[in-house]
């Protein structure tokens, strides 16, 4: 196409040696197609937790400040030892960030399967999103049905994808029910229609009673508030009624995933028929897939031998699962983007916008119900 521009302006975030974060823009070359790549015009694209972790890491944005550079605006933080020595891994390497989006396709390579997705309105999937066009191989592409919002089509990968990879995951381990943390979020609202439309059993962890509220709004049955004095007893309570034994912790941090793994202990036992001092013999899984909670995970051990804790990532799971399974999870994600996979937004900001300082630190707050929308042409 003759009307592109020659560069394409795409948000970076740089980990400087001598202990600062920079968060800038960098105008590049206009990507150009190989023959099974497609060119986007990338439309909208989400901040989501993971994106943050990349875009502020482990700087102390209480010392965060405006500036600029190359006439747009830029942030720059201190690193205290701590982030510097958890992100030793990527000083003076100046990283894209944004890992999904939607968008219109512009361009496309000479394979006649990335010519047919011209003019198609794609989700994207493969991180540099925060910026005007995205080039990409035809399998981070998914072709969106014509007429879809390019609002609905920004969070189809990561949070639908993930909470259908929980359920699959359930049903690979032979678990029967699920237990979900900071589930009054986007992607647990998501969880909490498709355990409902699937009959799996589902219990919530929230941690306020503005929490409860929205996800009894949306038919949510077992919805427990870590906030309340009694919580312990209550999550025990539904994991008796539910049976379950798979849990999923976004928080990471502090006591909640041993409190799981306990209350799943004492349902189990109670189902028990003799004693045995190593516990009961049900194997209980919980999986951390967020970081809500940076410190330390704090396990009290009282939940017999038969458990695991682990860490959990999409891409992974997926290339563990197969084709086959993916390929079923993201025509779910197509036939139900409207419904099931429907993403609230609170705020809609343009792509420098993004890095005005307020604006920043509102969306680094990761307050629920409080989702920020990237248009990266305003």
């Amino acid at each position: 196409m003759t009307d592109l521009p020659e560069t394409n302006t795409v948000m970076v975030t740089l980990v400087k040696p001598e202990g600062q974060l920079e968060v800038y823009f960098e105008r590049r070359a206009m990507p150009e197609p190989k023959p099974h790549e497609v060119l986007v015009k990338v439309l909208t694209t989400p901040i989501n937790p993971s994106d943050l972790g990349l875009l502020f890491g482990g700087a102390d944005m209480t010392t965060a400040r405006a500036g600029t550079r190359d006439g747009l605006p830029m942030i720059t933080a201190d690193v205290p030892p701590a982030g510097m020595r958890a992100m030793g891994g990527r000083i003076g390497d100046a990283l894209p960030i944004g890992n999904e989006g939607c968008g219109t396709v512009v361009k496309a390579g000479d394979s006649p399967e990335a010519q047919a997705l011209i003019g198609k309105t794609v989700a994207l999937l493969g991180g540099e999103m925060y910026a005007e066009y995205r080039c990409l191989p035809l399998q981070m592409v998914m072709p969106l049905p014509d007429g879809t919002d390019p609002v609905d089509g920004a969070s189809c990968f990561v949070n639908p994808l993930t909470s259908l990879a929980f359920t699959e995951t359930m049903r690979m381990e032979n678990h029967s029910a699920i237990v979900h943390t900071a589930a009054a979020s986007n992607l647990g609202q998501m969880l909490v229609k498709i355990c409902a439309k699937d009959g799996i059993p589902l219990v919530n962890i929230v941690r306020s009673d503005a929490q409860v509220a929205i996800l009894k709004g949306i038919g949510a049955q077992h919805i427990v508030n870590s906030s309340d004095e009694d919580f312990q007893d209550k999550l025990v309570a539904a994991i008796v009624e539910t049976g379950a034994t798979l849990g999923f912790d976004a928080i990471g941090g502090g006591k909640l995933a041993g409190q799981i793994l306990s209350a799943m202990e004492v349902a189990a036992v109670k189902r028990m028929t003799s004693y045995s001092r190593y516990g009961s013999d049900t194997f209980k899984q919980v999986y951390i897939y967020g970081a809500l909670d940076v410190g330390p995970t704090i396990l009290n051990r009282s939940f017999g031998l038969t458990w695991s804790l682990s860490g959990f990532l999409l891409t992974p799971f997926m290339a563990k699962a197969g084709m086959e399974v993916v390929g079923r999870m993201r025509q779910r994600v197509v036939n139900e983007l409207t419904t099931t996979f429907k993403s609230h937004y609170s705020h809609e900001i343009s792509l420098t916008e993004a890095l005005n300082l307020d604006t920043a630190h509102a969306y680094n707050a990761k307050r629920t119900g409080e989702k920020y929308l990237i248009r990266p042409h305003g």
